[in-house]
């Protein structure tokens, strides 16, 4: 097991790019456990992750495959608007739950994309671009229970 610190500094020319460098990470290691704690004075959030590193050559033949699915511009009917309305309320709640910002959960664009696709499978959800095997073992199954329910 390896450890990295990650840091998410808010103000808004680095929050952006720091989320990025994390994501990255994300979706290239096994985490095990992470640990969070906002730094006041300098107005930053500090992340530990405990992982174990993947094998990048399969992931990248794997996503190389097909292209990941995510929303541009596009408008979202009503339905979607309610369903992305949910999705949003869930992840704020979920965030006050973990002591996490919101994003770190999902991102608008993601939940947007997720409203559009639609999934009815964890196994769909890896195909919305920002959906990895961590995000979806954490928070896959509510995901598809928000969608049934709407």
């Amino acid at each position: 097991m390896k450890v990295k610190v990650f840091k998410i500094r808010l103000p808004q020319e680095f929050l952006h790019e720091d989320q990025k460098i994390l994501d990255a990470f994300l979706e290239s290691h096994e985490i095990i456990k992470v640990e969070t704690a906002f730094v006041n004075d300098e107005n930053y959030w500090s992340v530990v992750l405990y992982f174990d590193e993947l094998k990048i050559v399969q992931q990248i033949v794997k996503e190389s495959k097909s292209a990941k699915y995510s929303v541009e511009n596009d408008m979202l009917n009503s339905d979607e608007e309610k369903i992305l309305e949910a999705l949003k309320y869930w992840r704020s709640e979920k965030a006050k739950e973990q002591n996490l910002p919101s994003y770190f959960i999902a991102t608008n664009k993601e939940l947007m994309s997720v409203a559009k696709y639609k999934p009815a499978k964890k196994e769909e959800l890896l195909d919305i671009k920002g959906f990895g095997k961590h995000k979806i073992e954490n928070y896959g199954e509510e995901i598809l229970e928000i969608l049934e329910s709407i």
